[in-house]
């Protein structure tokens, strides 16, 4: 059965493991991302998760009185998505652990900021992932649309990269955009890098359909149309942005997704915990303690046409 971070959190008891949670779902994007198990119906489970995804969609027609229907059906091709393991590890020495508290207390500090990096490579796989590039890695969107007909790119670079530019060519990326949201079947999410988000709220003055929705934590999120934006961040322990920008023309992407069952949702090998911590055993021998912050995931994309990308779009 699919679960979600907000329902996993209801299944622990442990405080430190639904702080975790907690650093997850400040993500629009994880808050709402379903996960789907590898348990199998005959018992047990797995690190590899088969789907069929729809390519061909069903057609229908009319037909004259004594006629037959021409037989048309919908074409799936099997897709297998192997879970991988992101998280890591953090050492103390029990002195500093059990002892000096006068700032932070250190553990927690630890696990906070381990779960941060690994909410970080969750979403840089989600984007860049290539299992062909390192086989450590779940392919992710960027992989699966390209050279698809939800990849959409302009002629002509589309510059955003100031007020005036904004202001002159808003016009011609919102139908970019409306033409990418055209070719697929629904759209929940558009995930961006922080300056393709700051475009968005200079839009959000003169757009009347971009506004801000206050979530059920208390975060106010941008929405184009019924699609929350996500503003993806930095990779793991880098300022380098997940979504890149062109180091000579100054140009990143957009992508689209619609999350569900039947469209992109994540893929974990139990339905109850998705995200495990490891404390430091301060009873064990040894002065130097281990602790880790663990997911094992993967993401699956059941449709075509449930993931797109803008390209060409000029932001510096």
């Amino acid at each position: 059965m699919p679960i979600t971070l907000a329902q996993a959190k209801t299944l622990s008891q442990d405080k430190l493991v639904n702080q975790v949670i907690d650093e997850f779902m400040e993500s629009p994007l994880m808050a709402s991302l379903p996960f789907d198990n590898t348990v199998k119906p005959q018992g047990g489970k797995s690190l590899t998760y088969v789907y069929n995804r729809v390519t061909t969609l069903p057609t229908a027609d009319t037909r004259a009185i004594n006629s037959e229907f021409v037989a048309q059906e919908t074409v799936t091709t099997q897709e297998v998505v192997n879970l991988k393991v992101l998280g890591g590890s953090f050492e103390i020495d029990r002195v500093i652990a059990n002892d000096e508290r006068q700032v932070v207390e250190h553990v927690s500090f630890q696990v906070g900021q381990k779960s941060k990096a690994t909410k970080a490579l969750f979403h840089d796989l989600l984007i860049n992932g290539d299992s062909g590039v390192d086989a450590t890695e779940f392919d992710g969107l960027d992989k699966a649309v390209t050279g698809s007909s939800t990849e959409i790119i302009p002629g002509a670079a589309i510059a955003l990269d100031s007020a005036a530019n904004i202001g002159t060519n808003k016009e011609a990326f919102l139908y970019q955009l409306r033409m990418l949201i055209g070719e697929m079947d629904g759209v929940t999410h558009l995930l961006m890098n922080g300056k393709m988000y700051a475009v968005f709220q200079s839009l959000a003055d003169q757009v009347v359909n971009i506004r801000y929705v206050r979530n059920e934590l208390g975060q106010e999120v941008l929405f184009y149309g019924e699609a929350a934006l996500v503003k993806l961040g930095y990779k793991a322990g880098t300022s380098n942005p997940i979504i890149p920008i062109g180091g000579a023309n100054g140009e990143t992407a957009i992508y689209a997704i619609r999350v569900g069952m039947d469209g992109v949702h994540g893929v974990s090998p139990d339905g109850n915990s998705l995200i495990e911590v490891f404390l430091p055993d301060m009873t064990a021998p040894g002065a130097v303690k281990k602790g880790e912050v663990e997911m094992v995931a993967a993401i699956a994309i059941k449709a075509t046409k449930s993931a797109g990308v803008l390209r060409k779009i000029k932001v510096q």
